[in-house]
């Protein structure tokens, strides 16, 4: 997979979008949660037809923003291909929405997109902080917000609009303790989070099933942007763990594997699906990111033919391979648009929107899309991934893996 380390605008109107790869990898000036650029230029639209759009709240900047821009590319590709069919009654756009996977950036990258009138949907936000921050604002305005984030609380918080296409993590949680204790024969673990929303939730499901699995835990903490992480890998090291998994985001881990690498510990590292990137290798560098395996409720559509054309697509217009949270992006826009096609008219309302993706029931490229009453999905599969020859690989899906 290819580093994506691109600066963005921090909240960008794409009309048409059908023109993109034309300038797909080029930087521009950052800005942050509520800044916008207009662009009208792009072709792809058809006749006098009306404007709509779908916002994307994400880490679209910062240090972070590979997880943001990969689900902003997949959302970008979907409707791209929705306006070429051309059989809407309205056009689409995107509208961007940049809250840095900042939790208290959230509520105002959220209310951009809010107070757009034309905005009839979001995919996002992406991170779990934001999304916690945002999400009542999002139910207070009718406004449907189709998520990747996955603390597990966040569909029991009151957010009536918020659906989310992947598993959450009281299901990664368990499933990384399982393949640990049953896969790996890890009968001691060190688990560390970065006290991020999404760090404290994952660990917290993880510690509960490796007590359950009779392992033995040891835990412990580091804020997102420890400048120096040997104090905490020489606990780690001394502590005689044979395995040690990380909660938090892939900026940290990679400074996080270089401090355990100084240390010479040994035992498995292991990171959940907010690591899972290249920079992650990039920051660590090849020696110390070697070996280091990701659990994930996100599908590599490099693992089987059948998603070429996908990938192909998604290659041309974002001018890198797909990441993580790629093609659940694009199932989260086809999420609402499947909606719009339904409902069939050019000026749906908010509630109709955010009522409709409730009773969706399609076949997305990574999953069927199918949602519970409280904005679960219903496919639950997690995969480990492990980092071999400077790559991020499959190994598998764990439920099998487990099972085997």
């Amino acid at each position: 997979m290819r580093t994506i380390n691109r600066v963005r605008v921090g909240a960008v109107v794409v009309a048409g979008v059908l023109a993109l790869s034309a300038c797909a990898g080029s930087s521009s000036k950052s800005g942050g949660a509520g800044s916008s650029n207009a662009d009208t230029s792009v072709s792809g639209s058809h006749g006098d037809k009306p404007t709509l759009e779908i916002g994307v709240q994400g880490p679209l900047s910062g240090a972070n923003q590979a997880l943001g821009l990969n689900i902003d590319w997949g959302v970008k590709l979907a409707v791209q291909q929705e306006n070429a069919k051309g059989d809407l009654p309205f056009n689409l756009t995107i509208k961007e929405s940049d809250d840095q996977g900042d939790q208290s950036k959230g509520p105002s990258a959220a209310q951009l997109l809010i107070q757009d009138s034309k905005v009839v949907g979001v995919v996002g936000p992406a991170f779990s902080g934001p999304t916690a921050a945002a999400g009542a604002l999002y139910t207070s305005a009718n406004l449907v917000s189709v998520s990747v984030a996955t603390r597990p609380s966040l569909t029991s918080s009151g957010f009536k609009t918020f659906y989310r296409v992947v598993a959450n993590d009281d299901v990664q949680g368990p499933a990384a303790a399982d393949y640990m204790a049953k896969v790996l024969k890890a009968t001691n673990v060190y688990v560390v989070d970065d006290k991020s929303q999404y760090g404290q939730g994952l660990s917290q499901a993880t510690i509960a099933q490796l007590k359950k699995d009779g392992v033995t835990v040891e835990t412990d903490s580091a804020a997102a942007g420890t400048q120096d992480y040997s104090p905490l890998a020489s606990k780690v090291a001394s502590s005689g763990a044979q395995a040690m998994y990380y909660a938090g985001y892939y900026a940290d881990a990679g400074v996080f594997a270089k401090a355990l690498k100084a240390v010479s510990y040994n035992g498995k590292m292991l990171a959940g699906d907010g690591s899972k990137d290249p920079n992650f290798i990039t920051t660590a560098g090849a020696a110390a990111a070697d070996g280091w395996q990701f659990t994930c409720p996100c599908f590599d559509p490099a693992t089987d033919p059948k998603y070429a054309t996908f990938s192909s697509d998604y290659k041309k217009l974002a001018n890198a391979e797909p990441g993580t949270y790629s093609i659940e992006g694009y199932d989260a826009a086809n999420t609402i648009i499947n909606v719009l096609k339904s409902l069939n008219t050019a000026s749906p309302t908010r509630q109709q929107v955010a009522d409709g993706v409730g009773k969706v029931d399609f076949q997305g490229l990574s999953k069927e899309i199918k949602f519970t009453p409280n904005g679960e999905v219903s496919g639950t599969s997690i995969y480990v991934y492990q980092v071999k020859g400077g790559a991020i690989a499959l190994i598998g899906d764990i439920s099998k893996l487990v099972g085997g």
